[in-house]
């Protein structure tokens, strides 16, 4: 359940966040000018999440297994929607509603609100197909909580974007504008990060010394972003309380009332004195500005919590166990049934003809049969397999994987590859594992 809720969390928080930034930065203008804008960028989010559905299902399915081809073209579009997204903030905040360039500013924020779900919704999408274990009945109580996790990690996102929105009532054009801006760059630098991160693998970048050490510490701590897309509307909590406390009921009219206070009638004279209807509106204003406040302050601390703690309990460490020996003659790997017949997962290393490191894992399931594929599966990567309680569990999502179903693909199951079995050994061909190196990249 943590861990569905933490993955959810994490894939739409950033999403979530920037559509409502985008909807109280854009929605000024009336009738049909309102419509047509929130229109287009509702129409930009409903692309990025269909395509994010699709591309789910094209890896989940195995039709989609160079990763790498697709991750590289789409972060740079995502780097590129970035900037535009910083340019629908900064042009938006002067534009009038109606003109081009009103209209052009919601296009780019349709393209950097599409461009993010469509990176960061796959993850989350595929979570889906981790509910149920391949051979378990289909309502159980660990397929309910992995399936609450998922909901209240979505539900946490999106209460926490309608939370921070309540502060637009109590706080100055500019101050969202400003948040924006930090909440975009947050964004961008996330997506750099990645796109730094494949290409070095792929050796199209080579980054040394202290870059590449800087690079290794965000690719590592990458809830470091989550948190901070939340921490940035702290500037509005801080104001939102100043702004709140400075509302003096019984003071005499200021500026600030006109400018605060929507039911102010314009008839008020500067430096007069309130009457009742004045000093109940700026006790409205105080109390909403406060509590706006104090909610998002709470909120801002839950998902601070929430991920810093989820993430240091699912991501425990957990040491895979070391590869065992193997002979190899000729292409030919071969492990006798002795080696891995007790009914216990074992581990073995090979690296491809690429100079890529590959791991597989060979357990004894019933009788005479065995499970054998790649320590890694086509949802979590090669974060690999380890044994707990006679089960083998997967490192990164934590979903226990039914060993009549290993050698079987779909789901988190290891990739399965083809192998012989007979005459005491199973046989593995190296040109076999070498066309499969691309899982560990």
């Amino acid at each position: 359940m943590l861990v569905q809720f933490i993955q959810a969390c994490e894939g739409t928080l950033a999403t979530a966040l920037v559509v409502m930034v985008m909807s109280v930065l854009l929605p000024e203008g009336d009738g049909a000018v309102k419509a047509r804008s929130a229109r287009l960028r509702t129409g930009g989010l409903a692309l990025g999440i269909t395509a994010a559905i699709v591309f789910a299902a094209l890896r989940g399915t195995g039709i989609i297994t160079q990763r790498t081809a697709v991750n590289v073209p789409t972060l740079i579009a995502c780097v590129v929607c970035d900037l535009l997204g910083f340019a629908a903030i900064i042009a938006g905040a002067a534009a009038r509603p109606g003109t081009r360039r009103y209209a052009l500013c919601n296009a780019a924020a349709a393209c950097a609100i599409a461009m993010m779900a469509f990176r960061a919704l796959p993850g989350v999408v595929l979570q889906l197909t981790n509910f149920i274990v391949p051979g378990e009945p289909v309502f159980t109580s660990e397929m309910l909580l992995r399936a609450l996790g998922f909901v209240l990690g979505i539900a946490l996102s999106v209460i926490a974007a309608a939370i921070f929105r309540t502060m637009r009532g109590t706080l100055p054009r500019w101050s969202f504008v400003l948040v924006a801006l930090l909440l975009e760059a947050l964004v961008l630098a996330e997506h750099a990060v990645d796109l730094a991160k494949v290409l070095q693998s792929v050796r199209r970048i080579r980054l040394r010394g202290t870059s590449f050490k800087v690079l290794v510490q965000l690719v590592n701590h990458s809830t470091w972003f989550t948190i901070g897309e939340a921490a940035v509307f702290l500037v509005l909590i801080v104001m939102s309380i100043v702004y709140g406390m400075r509302m003096k009921p019984t003071a005499p009219i200021s500026g600030r009332d006109f400018r605060f206070l929507p039911g102010m009638p314009v008839v008020y004279a500067m430096d007069s004195e309130p009457n009742a209807a004045v000093v109940r509106m700026r006790l409205k204003y105080r109390r909403h500005a406060i509590a706006a406040a104090i909610w998002s302050l709470v909120m801002v601390a839950g998902i601070t919590v929430t991920l810093t703690y989820g993430i240091a309990k699912t991501q425990e460490t957990i040491t895979l166990s070391p590869p065992e020996a193997y002979s190899m003659s000729d292409g030919t790997i071969t492990i006798t049934y002795a080696q891995v017949s007790d009914g216990h997962l074992h581990r073995f290393e090979y690296t491809a003809a690429d100079g890529t490191v590959m791991r597989f894992i060979i357990i004894k399931k019933n009788g005479s049969a065995y499970g054998i594929g790649l320590d890694a599966c086509a949802n979590c990567g090669d974060a690999g397999y380890y044994e707990k309680d006679g089960k083998i569990i997967c490192k990164r999502c934590g979903v226990a994987i039914n060993l009549a179903t290993i050698g079987f693909s779909g789901g988190c199951n290891p990739i399965p590859f083809d192998y012989t079995s007979g005459d005491g050994a199973i046989t593995i061909q190296t040109s076999t594992l070498d066309a499969l190196s691309s899982n560990f990249r």
